[in-house]
């Protein structure tokens, strides 16, 4: 009983790392401070959901009362349901909600990797953003150096991907290769569980010229594999800054979901804007359920 209420303390009710800025704040409030004062320094976390939660509310169900979105549901509505746990994956893992999407939309519901990956980059370019702005609004710590050279990397590998890999394979092996995505992430944790009682930081110690080298390349790597699977940036920051660079997983986690975001939403405008084919419409059905 005593291992598994510790398995929940640890994994669930741990919290995040703040910034000193916004500890202090927190810990020298005074009794007595205004109640404004009060509601974006000790209740700052709630401010910080319901503020994207209530905006792409408000967008959504304006543009469903419109435009009549209520008639895709019932062809759509398992795709309804798997989101809701892939935002929870989301919100607690390193991983976007398109690591549950795309492979129940391939391998359960058989949908086209390509409507797939496309729905994946536009549910995580709204998702994501929204999970971002609720970690600089609550001021968690992120290790910066990975948010700037993973991007850099991530977005020379997001267009390569999309305009060379991906004419490259064909349906069965982005499948696979979404695989060994997941196993090297599951592989990531399963190292990291091991160790018990291993030090680790809140940020890339001695930061210089090959750490930023092996980012950048890290961010590549994980733009090409977004660009056939929708995800993948997030598990290689993930995984490098925690295992190469003993970054803590309080800070690595809300690093990746920041670059993730950043990548998805890169991926989109560049899959919609600058290609010949631009989004698959089946995708854009499954974004509005």
């Amino acid at each position: 009983m005593s291992k598994c209420k510790g398995f929940i303390k640890k994994y669930f009710l741990e919290g995040q790392k703040l910034e000193e800025k916004q500890k202090t704040a927190l810990e020298t409030l005074p009794e007595d401070a205004p109640f404004l004062t009060k509601l974006l320094v000790r209740h700052r976390r709630l401010v910080g959901i319901l503020i994207p939660m209530i905006f792409f509310e408000l967008l959504w169900w304006a543009q469903a009362v419109r435009h009549d979105y209520f008639s895709y549901f019932p062809d759509r509505y398992l795709l309804t349901i798997t989101m809701i746990f892939g935002a929870s994956v989301a919100g607690m893992t390193s991983e976007g909600g398109g690591a549950v999407a795309f492979p129940v939309m391939t391998l359960a519901l058989g949908i086209k990797p390509a409507v797939a990956r496309d729905f994946s980059l536009m549910i995580q370019s709204c998702g994501m953003a929204a999970a971002s702005f609720t970690i600089f609004w609550m001021q968690i710590k992120i290790e910066t150096h990975s948010l700037l050279f993973c991007s850099l990397g991530a977005v020379g590998g997001m267009v390569f991907g999309l305009e060379v890999v991906d004419k490259a394979f064909d349906a069965h092996e982005k499948k696979l290769g979404f695989v060994c995505i997941w196993f090297t992430f599951a592989f990531a944790l399963y190292l990291l569980n091991r160790e018990h009682e291993r030090r680790t930081f809140d940020e890339i110690q001695k930061f210089g010229v090959w750490q930023a080298v092996i980012l950048t390349v890290m961010g590549f790597i994980g733009g090409v594999f977004t660009s056939l699977a929708g995800s993948g940036v997030d598990i290689c920051s993930f995984s490098v800054l925690t295992l190469l660079f003993r970054v803590s997983e309080k800070v690595a986690t809300p690093t990746s979901i920041v670059l993730m975001a950043i990548n998805a939403s890169v991926g989109f405008y560049y899959r919609a804007m600058m290609t010949d084919i631009g989004i698959e419409d089946d995708a854009w059905g499954y974004l509005i359920v």
